[in-house]
């Protein structure tokens, strides 16, 4: 379920009468115009995407369990301070178990990472906040994004696992680096696991979805897509199958299922159209 964090914004007073006739070709103008104002304001509209995830294997005693994910902050020039610290409030007033950050959180300027480490640094959850690093963090610099969240408080989980606990149940809580500079390495972050243990992974692009399920990973959060950023066309195809690239939303491989949120900046181009950002709250719960 998607709520919209509703801003105040200018409004535009109507034309009354008169003007000029309408054409096919004014009415396509307008209409570009229209896609144009709001692709350039989407990025700023920020909505709660609360998702039910129903988990075979979650033990009762954490049935409710609430994740608060953020992904994608891709803070820059494009990506305000303003911006993140209005996530940030919003995930903190969700009142999270866990806070779950997946990824990309400068581009390209290393001077962003502890403006963005520190912002983040403010998120509160009951049992800790944990990272993983995505692929503009490495092109950047991974090593410094990393020493600044830790510094933070933040835990990153760079091909690592711990067992997670809580009112004496738990899960394996894993967290896999970035495949597209090639150090992903799902069995090292899955060392030490049960087989018949939950498993929940953090994993930057969902790429991983299918290792995941060979893996028998019961959940895997992940961003990259930023929802496909542009959307211009419907998540089913004509006969009515989803489309083959997930972009975004709750979807399954066997027995393993996969969050991938839109998240919160963009790349390339300041903004969004169908894919307004996200503070995602995923509440867990027993099949």
């Amino acid at each position: 379920m998607s709520t919209p964090i509703r801003s105040k914004q200018r409004g535009r007073v109507p034309v009354i009468g008169g003007g000029r006739p309408e054409t096919p070709l004014r009415a396509f103008a307008l209409n570009l115009t229209e896609a144009a104002r709001s692709a350039l304001t989407e990025p700023h509209r920020l909505t709660i995407e609360h998702q039910q995830i129903h988990l075979r294997r979650l033990p009762q005693a954490l049935d409710g369990f609430r994740i608060v994910q953020l992904s994608d902050i891709h803070h820059s020039p494009f990506t305000s301070r303003e911006q993140i610290k209005r996530a940030v409030e919003t995930a903190n007033n969700l009142q999270p178990d866990m806070s779950a950050l997946t990824g990309d959180y400068i581009s390209k300027e290393r001077r962003y990472a502890a403006p963005c480490a520190e912002l983040l640094g403010k998120l509160r959850a009951r049992y800790g906040v944990y990272a993983v690093l995505g692929n503009h963090d490495h092109w950047t610099d991974a090593a410094l994004i990393t020493d600044l969240f830790r510094a933070e408080g933040i835990t990153v989980l760079v091909n690592q696992g711990m067992r997670f606990e809580k009112n004496g149940a738990a899960f394996w809580l894993a967290g896999v680096d970035d495949p597209m500079v090639g150090l992903e390495d799902l069995s090292l972050a899955l060392a030490g696991s049960s087989e018949a243990e939950m498993k929940l992974l953090l994993a930057h692009n969902p790429i991983i979805l299918r290792r995941a399920a060979r893996a028998g990973v019961d959940l895997v959060l992940s961003g990259h897509t930023h929802g496909g950023q542009v959307s211009l066309r419907s998540e089913r195809s004509v006969v009515g199958r989803p489309r083959r690239r997930l972009l975004k939303g709750l979807a399954r491989q066997d027995e393993t299922q996969i969050y991938v949120t839109r998240g919160l900046g963009t790349v390339v181009l300041p903004v969004r159209f169908g894919c307004p950002p996200e503070v995602s709250l995923l509440e867990l719960r027993t099949a």
